[in-house]
Parts: structure tokens; sequence; C-alpha cells
């Protein structure tokens, strides 16, 4: 018995150190198109940007990168995203399909749910590492116009004749956070302003939901 606790003390140290080691060398997810073939990493590593940015457009040379989220249990969980810049403003776009579809938002994929308990991430984009808050849209016409007009649910006509949803796309609102040159805090306080709005308790207009599925 002894013996076996410690079998079981070594091991959980050792874990620990790796962890502590992965902690400031960095674990990124291994792919640069999201969807299969890709896996989760941990901590992503890179220099902090520190500066306000006012154009986002940069970011579109990229099309992808990544984003660290925070989970309940303290280790970090990043994944391989789609990133849109559009001048001031930055955006992350993601789809579920097929047997996701039977999860009810957020809990399709693991990111988002931990996005919705705690919207604080990290973002790599072009090797930097930006300090980010995102904040899920909601009201679906909005996303129809990120999209150039096209619905976030797909919908199709099965071999039954019966129409059903193939796909549903979300967006959510990146904003900096942490930047100390924002000067009158004008940016950091639309951040939280926003936020606020998202998870503030409505009582009869309630947005329309982009994960709505008739």
């Amino acid at each position: 018995m002894k013996a076996f606790a410690k079998i079981i003390v070594g091991l959980l140290a050792s874990l620990a150190l790796v962890l502590v080691v992965l902690r400031f060398t960095g674990l990124s997810p291994t792919g640069d198109i999201p969807g299969p073939g890709n896996y989760p990493g941990l901590w992503l590593a890179g220099d902090v940007v520190t500066t306000p940015v006012t154009d986002w457009s940069f970011a579109n040379q990229y099309k992808t990168d990544k984003v660290q989220t925070r989970t309940w249990y303290g280790i970090p969980h990043s994944v391989t995203i789609n990133i849109i810049g559009r001048g001031d403003k930055l955006y992350v776009q993601g789809s579920e399909r097929d047997f996701r579809l039977k999860k009810s938002f957020p809990y399709s994929k693991a990111w988002w749910a931990n996005v919705e308990r705690d919207p604080r991430v990290r973002m790599k984009i072009g090797g930097k590492i930006y300090e980010m808050t995102l904040v899920l849209i909601q009201d679906r016409a909005e996303v129809a116009q990120l999209q150039r007009g096209r619905d976030p649910v797909t919908k199709e006509i099965g071999a039954n004749g019966e129409e059903h949803v193939t796909q549903v796309t979300h967006w959510w609102r990146v904003y900096q956070r942490n930047i100390p040159e924002y000067g009158n805090g004008s940016a950091a306080a639309a951040s939280e302003k926003a936020i606020s709005q998202e998870r503030r308790p409505s009582g009869g207009d309630v947005a329309e939901h982009p994960a709505a599925r008739p």
C-alpha cells in the first residue's frame, strides 16, 4: 500500500513539474484550420502586446490563429480559431454542425463553454499575445450583416422532404483589455459596457440568439 502511494505521489509530482514547465514554454494547439485533425493545447507563449490596436486589418493575413480560454479547473484550454479584422473592430467566428448540433449552445465546444463562463482570453495573432475579452453577438440580424447578408443558421431540405438545420455560425466581438495607454479609458469602458449588456437579465425584449434553431 505504501509503495502504491509513493507511485501516485511521484506521478502527481511529475505531472505538476510538467505543467510548470509548460506554463512558461507554452503548448499551442496543433493545426492551422479549425475542425477535425486539430488538437487543443494549453498555455500560449509569445510577447504580450501592451499597446492599443486601432486597426485590426493586419489580422486578416493570418486568417486563423489561437485563443487561450479559462477552464473551471485552472489549466487553460487553447484552440485554433477563425479571426476577422474590420478596421478598428476584431471578431472571432465559429460554427457548429453534424453531431455538435445535438447539444445546446455553448456546450457543443469546450472553448465556447469556457468563454461563456469567463470571457477573458488570450489570443495569439501573428506570433504575439493579446489579452482580450470576447463578447458574443446575440442579434441574428447583426451576425447576418457581418456575413454579408447570409443567415447564421444554414438549412437544407432532407431526403424526407423536411427542412433541417445543417450549420449554425456564431460571432464574438473582441475587445483589448489591460491596456494602460487607453488614456481616458473609453475603450476599456466600452468593453465592460458590452459585457454587462450581454449578461444583463432582460424583461420582455430579448435579442434573438444566433444559436436559436427552429
